[in-house]
Order: C-alpha cells, then sequence, then structure tokens
C-alpha cells in the first residue's frame, strides 16, 4: 500500500508510505498500482519507498470491523412517545376534543 500526493506547484508526483491522515490531493494505492504508476508529460514522480509491500489486516482492523457488524446488527432502541398532557376524547383532521374535568 501507498499514498500516492499531487503538488500541482511542483508537477510533481509523490509516492510515500500508507498516509495515517486524510490530505487534500492524497490518494491510497495498492501495491500493484502503487509500481505501476507514471505521472502525465512534464510531471515528475517521486518515489519515497522503492518498494510497495502488501499489507494484511492488522489485528486492529479486524477488531474494529467486528464492531462495525455487531453495531449494525443491533436493533435500534425504541423511542418513548411523549404522554400527553390531558386525555383525548376524539380527534379530527387537525382538531381534537379534550374531556373537561367536570364530565
Amino acid at each position: 500500500m501507498a499514498t500516492l500526493t499531487y503538488v500541482y506547484s511542483d508537477s510533481t508526483a509523490v509516492l510515500g508510505p500508507l498516509a495515517t491522515l486524510a490530505e487534500p490531493h492524497s490518494y491510497d494505492l495498492c501495491s500493484e498500482h502503487a509500481g505501476r504508476l507514471t505521472a502525465p508529460r512534464g510531471w515528475e514522480v517521486v518515489r519515497l519507498t522503492p518498494e510497495f509491500v502488501p499489507v494484511g489486516p492488522s489485528p486492529d482492523d479486524l477488531v474494529a470491523l467486528a464492531d462495525a457488524v455487531r453495531e449494525a446488527g443491533r436493533p435500534p432502541a425504541p423511542v418513548p412517545l411523549p404522554e400527553p398532557s390531558q386525555p383525548e376524547a376524539a380527534r379530527r383532521g387537525h382538531l381534537r376534543v379534550l374531556r373537561g374535568e367536570g364530565g
């Protein structure tokens, strides 16, 4: 894996180790595409690492994936409905009839 970063002002494409933070004009590439990268005519490619070794998932990646699957499989928590302040007797359209205290 590698991260490709474009420096437009210098007409340079920099290919380096996989970045840990997202940056503008940066793209993560697999080892195959990092090895075959070419730049447009007039641009220079700077390779900070001569070989890009494919990396598999780390234990942290697998734990994060398992947590995400468990979270997605949980049923949503029920949302309690607010209780009306006065009991309703009947409801028509947007109007409602409220029972009074006397009857």
